[in-house]
């Protein structure tokens, strides 16, 4: 089981290198908890026989780096899409509704699943590279004709095999869906059992967070609504 600071993503030690388990990995300088690297990388493999060259574009961030991204999107530095991916105007928003906006594709610091290193974002890297088309990480992309449906249409049918769900599969009103996100239950699910809801606060109180009187006053509802799915 993770300790606090790992769930929060204070420390790297819970994960490891890919490439350290498997040298030859193209997603090699990944970090994951290492269950985690074990299923994915047999995961892996079952899809490249199937002729799917699934790769990770992101795993383990680190609580700094979520913070980073937090502040950039709060500030505007950084674009916050809508549900239709569409820059929204941050400077016309509330607090609080900046604050809901950012956290529709953007995981508050402290409380992103990929700090537990049992998440993945993935995607086809063959046919994106086949097709010459920059990754964007939107829902078309994993369409039935998008340039990773064939991996997005195996890993419905499989990655549950390798103890994969999809936590974001769907639109629970919470974070939009991401059919690129992978969560190793196993592991993930005892995380959420003994979440560390009082650290995180305590972290977060001692941060330099943008919106961090906005955020703390909706503590308990951000983690419901956006955590505890």
């Amino acid at each position: 089981m993770l300790n606090s600071a790992q769930i929060i993503g204070c420390t790297n030690s819970h994960v490891v290198r890919l490439e350290a388990i498997d040298s030859a990995n193209k997603s090699g300088n990944m970090y994951l908890q290492k269950n985690t690297a074990a299923a994915f990388i047999a995961l892996q493999k079952s899809a490249l026989a199937a002729g799917i060259d699934c790769q990770i574009v992101s795993s383990f961030r680190s609580f700094e780096r979520q913070l980073h991204i937090w502040n950039r999107k709060w500030r505007g530095e950084l674009a916050v899409l809508n549900d239709d991916q569409v820059p929204i105007n941050m400077a016309e928003l509330s607090d609080v509704e900046k604050c809901h906006a950012i956290l529709r594709w953007s995981a508050l610091p402290g409380a992103s699943r990929h700090h537990w290193g049992t998440d993945i974002d993935v995607y086809d890297q063959a046919a994106t590279s086949a097709a010459g088309h920059k990754l964007q990480l939107v829902p078309s992309e994993y369409a039935e004709n998008g340039i990773c449906g064939t991996l997005f249409n195996w890993l419905n049918e499989h990655a549950q095999e390798y103890g994969f769900t999809k936590p974001y599969a769907i639109d629970q009103g919470g974070i939009g869906v991401e059919p690129w996100h992978l969560s190793y239950a196993p592991v993930a699910n005892l995380v959420l059992e003994q979440y560390p809801q009082d650290a995180l606060y305590a972290i977060l109180e001692k941060s330099d967070i943008e919106g961090k009187s906005t955020i703390m006053a909706q503590f308990d509802y951000i983690l419901q609504r956006y955590v505890f799915i």
